[in-house]
């Protein structure tokens, strides 16, 4: 569960969201919502045939990453990113996986047998698949409600045409309710219509053509409330989370610490990591963060992110010390990883590697 934020209901969300021209940085406009934020990203479908479990099911949220390895070991294995199955269908062999893969699509052609693991385990394996195309349709609008146009905006409605509704390549930034930077999204902005607004004299109701914009997924939603209200003023906010929702919470932690400066403590400092939650990935990274910057703080989200913030602007200065509290239960959880072709790896330990590495002397209880 993630606990609440008190705030003044007057000041709550006002101008959360900055429409900007990523050429150069000119304001489009400002407003307190956006319609169309929250939604399920275009996901590619796999059905996979001939299934043989291992272990656990593949029913509901499978894993944040899901890799598909070739049985012949001829091709590198590929990711689908936050899967989602529907399990076994009852008399057949046939199983449908659903996921991102738009940035590791599977091999041109290859439509062999494949074994999957989520990092933790092997799932099961298929002696064929095929990628299913989802049907074309029409994505729901971005609509930026109770938005404060610039003159240049408003010339450009004014005048209607196609040309002036194409404000090209623009960034929503966005902002909690403290007005500090969170997170911003790029995509290119066409308007498809504009009402004036009932929140307010002069402000519209700007609706954008939804299909250049990726929406943040629902599961997220409830972790951007939390965040949009405020950072968290106390450690551990998020250790009642599941997994997909922590990974959620790292993601915003990492956006929001790219767009700050961090006062990087003097060298010899003593850190003291609290270990009780890392029981996956996520938490291990919002652990270490919290641990080197306190509350929300971020220090890496994988072993390369890690190694960079041991290199300066992170609020570290080598040599350091750090106290890792309850260190055997990530060893329980994270000593025996896979990498993405399945090969066991102890994570815990390259984690230690790192930090090593950059300076920092680790003691684990």
């Amino acid at each position: 569960m993630i606990p609440p934020v008190h705030e003044d209901e007057g000041d709550r969300g006002q101008g959360r969201y900055t429409l900007t021209d990523t050429a150069d940085g000119h304001v489009w406009g400002v407003c307190a919502e956006v319609e169309g934020l929250f939604g399920e990203p275009g996901r590619g479908t796999y059905e996979l045939f001939g299934w043989v479990p291992e272990g656990v099911g593949v029913r509901g949220w499978v894993g944040s990453r899901v890799w598909l390895v070739p049985e012949d070991g001829t091709l590198d294995a590929w990711l689908l990113e936050d899967v989602e199955g529907g399990g076994q269908h009852a008399g057949t062999d046939r199983v449908v996986l659903t996921g991102l893969d738009d940035h590791v699509a599977p091999p041109e052609g290859y439509r062999g047998a494949v074994r999957l693991h989520d990092e933790y385990r092997w799932l099961g394996s298929c002696r064929e698949f095929t990628r299913v195309l989802p049907p074309d349709q029409d994505e729901p609008p971005l609509v930026l409600r109770g938005l404060a146009p610039d003159d240049r905006l408003r010339g450009a409605l004014t005048r209607g045409t196609r040309r002036a509704l194409d404000l090209e390549e623009v960034c929503l930034e966005v902002r909690n309710d403290r007005r500090e930077p969170l997170t911003d999204r790029l995509f290119r902005a066409q308007v498809r219509t504009w009402r004036p607004s009932s929140r307010g004299a002069d402000l519209i109701d700007l609706e954008l053509d939804g299909g250049f914009f990726t929406p943040v997924p629902e599961h997220a939603r409830a972790v951007w409330d939390r965040w949009l209200a405020g950072p968290p003023e106390v450690p551990g906010a998020w250790v009642g989370l599941d997994t997909r929702q922590r990974g959620a919470w790292l993601d915003l932690v990492r956006e929001r610490a790219c767009r700050r400066n961090h006062q990087d403590r003097p060298a010899n400092h003593a850190y003291e990591l609290d270990g009780r939650h890392i029981t996956d990935v996520p938490g291990l990274y919002l652990a270490l963060g919290e641990a080197v910057n306190g509350p929300g703080g971020y220090f890496g989200g994988c072993l390369n992110a890690l190694a960079d913030c041991l290199g300066g602007t992170f609020g570290y200065t080598a040599p350091a010390t750090l106290l890792w509290r309850d260190a055997s239960i990530a060893r329980d959880h994270l000593s025996r990883v896979l990498a993405p072709e399945g090969e066991p790896y102890d994570l815990v330990a390259a984690v230690l590697e790192v930090l090593a590495e950059g300076g920092m002397s680790v003691t684990c209880t």
